[in-house]
């Protein structure tokens, strides 16, 4: 879809920011959130009205909720939660998870049991209806303050630069700089080059590097060789890594372009050396959000350990099924369950003890395991694509693995490299005259390389989508 690509997104964006910024300060809200609502109406007209009935459901609520609990009604105040929670989960149900139930139920029954309607999926869909219904939750525990204004809550719920593609921002997290946010120019030079750097990161790494994967995936796993199913498996895991994190990074960069700081989504994943630091590292605030608002209310580790159990595997189900209505989700969602446990229960004292690489060289490998079976959706697939990678494949290496290898590794050995804060600490380290005259002349030619890229090229796969 051409709204969510980057070259979109920055083509909007020029229009956005000379609006934005010929338009007077107290009204900078009514004009993005029209802005807004034209950018996700661009790419489906029809699903506006959902935009339209989520913020007039979830702002009324959150009046609801507050007047309850000035009147001391706390029964009526929880109810007003508990609609609004209803209303979410039964919207991000029926657009994501109908079709799915119902094929699998009809599969079951043996004849058309559930009518499979087919609906296109809602861009963003999974991300604001969380962040709207933290809302409501947020306002019933005092986290946050009841926004009387419809506009200021319309544009929160809108607000395009993580619209489609995260992170998912809370409400409390943004209260005061929808009221008041600082238009500096170091702040706004601050996000052109955050807004770069996760262009180039989307562009001239994840594509690059996905078109390995696409051969991979692509092959039938009764040819795939052992060392040819890692080297896809480590492509995807790159691939996926940059095009996440830098439509995170366009999404920060754009946000401070507008006056807004967003939180950081991803801190350098791959350095973890336990599948629970990886998970306090990857999609922070995913992770963030499942930990407040189902952990923690279930009791999180403050139980005793069946029950911390259950609710691990209550969020863990919760997160592989956000993820996509396909089994393999749930399957990866369970698979971090029990090693989430295992660590928790004993293996991470005993890690503790060894030397660092042991840690590091276990959690690639448990990561690299779980994006293989994130990445193919086919039961029959997936089971070759596994068998593969622990030896049952069609030999150990081949020639196809060999001349891939070789083709992709210059890319491949910098995406490792960008992976890790090793580029950005040697730059700290240069003297401040020469970085300084430097940075323009790196983002540009960045800037350029990723244009020229997306008009000459064809491939630009948005993963985000499914979400």
């Amino acid at each position: 879809m051409v709204f969510s690509t980057p070259y979109f997104l920055f083509l909007y964006l020029c229009v956005v920011l000379l609006v934005y910024y010929i338009t007077p300060l107290k009204l900078r809200n009514l004009a993005l959130l029209i802005l807004n609502l034209i950018f996700y109406g661009w790419g489906e007209p029809v699903y506006i009205l959902i935009m339209f009935a989520s913020i007039g459901i979830d702002y009324t609520h959150g009046m609801l909720v507050t007047r309850c609990k000035n009147r001391g009604n706390l029964r009526g105040a929880k109810a007003a939660v508990a609609s609004s929670v209803i209303f979410n989960l039964a919207l991000m149900f029926f657009f994501k998870y109908w079709d799915f139930i119902a094929g699998n139920v009809n599969a079951l029954a043996g004849f058309e049991l559930m009518k499979v309607l087919g609906h296109p999926l809602p861009i963003g869909i999974s991300f604001y209806t969380f962040q709207t219904m933290s809302y409501t939750i947020d306002v019933y525990r005092g986290d946050a303050r009841t926004q009387k204004n419809i506009i200021t809550f319309g544009t929160f719920v809108t607000l395009f630069p993580q619209l489609i593609a995260g992170p998912i921002i809370k409400y409390k997290d943004l209260d005061e700089q929808l009221e008041h946010r600082e238009h500096t120019v170091d702040k706004f030079a601050s996000g052109v080059q955050r807004f770069t750097v996760g262009l180039a990161k989307k562009v001239l790494l994840a594509n690059a590097i996905g078109q390995l994967w696409d051969v991979y995936k692509a092959t039938p796993t009764g040819e795939l060789t052992t060392l040819g199913a890692w080297l896809g498996v480590l492509a995807f895991s790159l691939q996926l890594y940059f095009d996440f994190s830098g439509y995170s990074d366009m999404a920060i960069g754009l946000g401070r372009m507008l006056g807004f700081e967003f939180l950081e989504n991803f801190n350098y994943p791959y350095l973890s050396r336990s599948a629970t630091e990886f998970w306090r590292r990857w999609h922070i605030s995913l992770g963030s959000w499942f930990r407040e608002y189902l952990y923690f209310p279930l009791g999180g580790s403050r139980v005793k350990a069946p029950r911390m159990i259950f609710n691990l595997l209550v969020v863990w189900a919760a997160t592989g099924i956000w993820h996509g209505a396909s089994w393999n989700f749930l399957i990866w969602g369970l698979y971090y369950f029990v090693l989430l446990v295992v660590e928790k229960t004993f293996l991470l004292k005993r890690m503790e003890k060894l030397p660092a690489w042991v840690g590091h060289v276990y959690a690639l490998f448990l990561i690299m395991v779980g994006w293989a079976i994130f990445a193919v959706e086919d039961f029959g697939q997936l089971g070759g694509y596994l068998k593969a990678m622990f030896g049952f494949g069609a030999g150990f290496v081949d020639g196809d693995f060999l001349y891939y290898f070789v083709n992709y590794l210059p890319i491949l050995a910098i995406a490792c490299v960008a992976s890790t804060p090793l580029a950005k600490n040697l730059w700290k380290k240069l003297p401040e005259k020469v970085w300084k005259a430097a940075l323009p002349v790196v983002l540009v030619l960045g800037l350029v390389l990723a244009t020229a890229y997306l008009v000459d090229g064809t491939y630009n796969p948005f993963l985000y989508f499914r979400f």
